[in-house]
């Protein structure tokens, strides 16, 4: 396969190797290791994965990682000839941080992994393995409660936000909220759009798009008022339609993209151990895929005019939940990478 570009950089994520794994599930931890060796081995025509984005988390990375914790980390990344890029803060309560729109102690904890999360980005870059990259954050609140009242939920998790970008800021950092329908205030599109507005940093505190994710936010799932797709029971959507609902989703949250995510979804939702029910992502080759990958990754790296953005410095595969069968067969990241290249071929720029 011809590479017709060199921008945007092809990262591949390393969370996959521990979101809806563990003791709880059917499906040990993948080690960090392991997934950096099957991210560096993937080889398509001689193109290779140029970086990977992390998981600021145990058993991958410690958010109180020590600066010799992260010389090692450094120093892995640089012996595979690999960057880090996007890191995700782990923002939730099982995991040290606390609800976006909870009390004051939930959200002091929130913030204080914002500002872990962040210092590690600043000392990354200097350490000269991380030229781009956002930290990923989200309400960290299931939407349930946030229909209790909805306008004023969303403001708690904007303040939340606004207090979130000034520190990050102060690291030299930006952030991305991502879309995902298992999240309070960002469950829908229209309710991510009015929370980004509601934020007002569009600078420093942004939306990074998962194609998996935001493909949901057109059938309405969690969020029956924001659909776009209407099917019936037990019908599989349009694949025509999602398209033409997908631009108005983009076209909305475009100009607030920081960072984007490259991935396939056959319209279900799914949970596995500790991780709520959310976009399913599916193998870049899945037949039961409703998403020409290609296609639906130009409606966010290209304007509505069809130029290229430039958006984003790399785009990150994101591949959660696949089974670890799946993941260590080497011939799943040939096939992602080789989807990657397509992406690039048709998107990107020199």
């Amino acid at each position: 396969m011809a590479t017709t570009h060199t921008k945007p950089r092809l990262h591949n994520a390393m969370w996959p190797g521990i979101v809806g794994k563990g003791p709880d599930t059917p499906e040990p931890f993948i080690d960090l290791d392991t997934m950096l060796d099957m991210t560096a081995a993937a080889e398509v025509d001689g193109v290779k994965f140029d970086g990977v984005d992390l998981f600021m988390s145990e058993p991958h990375t410690s958010i109180d990682s020590t600066d010799d914790d992260l010389k090692v980390l450094a120093e892995k990344l640089q012996k595979r000839n690999l960057v880090a890029g996007s890191f995700v803060a782990p923002v939730w309560g099982g995991l040290g941080g606390g609800s976006a729109m909870g009390d004051e102690s939930e959200v002091r904890k929130f913030l204080e992994q914002v500002r872990k999360a962040s210092v590690i980005g600043r000392k990354m870059t200097a350490l000269g393995v991380r030229p781009s990259g956002v930290i990923r954050i989200d309400s960290a609140v299931g939407p349930d409660d946030w229909y209790s009242d909805p306008k004023g939920s969303t403001s708690k998790i904007a303040k939340t936000f606004r207090e979130a970008g000034k520190i990050a800021e102060g690291e030299g950092q930006r952030l991305a909220a991502e879309g995902e329908i298992c999240w309070a205030g960002m469950h829908g599109w229209d309710h991510m759009l009015h929370l980004l507005e509601e934020v007002n940093m569009p600078k420093t505190v942004g939306f990074q798009a998962d194609m998996a994710h935001t493909m949901l936010y057109t059938l309405g799932y969690n969020s029956p008022e924001s659909r776009l797709v209407k099917t019936n029971d037990g019908e599989k959507p349009d694949k025509a339609e999602i398209v033409e609902a997908l631009k108005k989703v983009t076209n909305a949250l475009r100009p607030w993209t920081f960072d984007f995510h490259v991935a396939q979804n056959d319209g279900t939702v799914k949970g596995q151990g500790s991780h709520d029910k959310t976009g399913r992502h599916c193998a870049a080759d899945d037949p039961n895929g409703l998403m020409n990958i290609v296609e639906v990754a130009g409606l966010w790296m290209r304007d509505a005019s069809g130029t290229p953005t430039k958006a984003f410095e790399h785009i990150c595969w994101d591949g959660c939940m696949f089974t670890n069968e799946v993941m260590t067969n080497p011939q799943t990241w040939n096939k992602i990478l080789a989807t990657m290249i397509e992406v690039r071929n048709a998107h990107g720029w020199d």
